[in-house]
């Protein structure tokens, strides 16, 4: 099953509620910053169950205490979705 792309007025409106987030090359993108390399592990963790639940999972890398998250849905093409702007409100709440 595919999903559905937005609107680019429906997508503006969905970054923009959101704070924080960016499009940066496609993609929804956010990047955290935490005291220490255990304190963005427990975040990882934590955005990793949130994810599963959501059955939509972000590509991202870590680095010490710095963790940057890239969303978009490629059964979409690639393209930012819904799921993704759901996703990254989720993990807004985890931070």
């Amino acid at each position: 099953m595919t999903t559905p792309t937005l609107s680019p007025d429906a997508l503006a409106a969905g970054v923009s509620n959101l704070d924080h987030w960016s499009l940066r090359d496609g993609a929804l993108a956010r990047d955290f910053s935490f005291d220490g390399f255990p304190a963005a592990m427990a975040f990882m963790v934590r955005v990793g169950f949130a994810a599963e639940a959501a059955g939509h999972h972000p590509d991202w890398t870590n680095v010490y205490n710095k963790v940057s998250i890239r969303l978009n849905t490629h059964d979409a093409g690639g393209a930012v979705t819904q799921k993704d702007l759901e996703l990254a409100a989720a993990i807004d709440l985890v931070a």
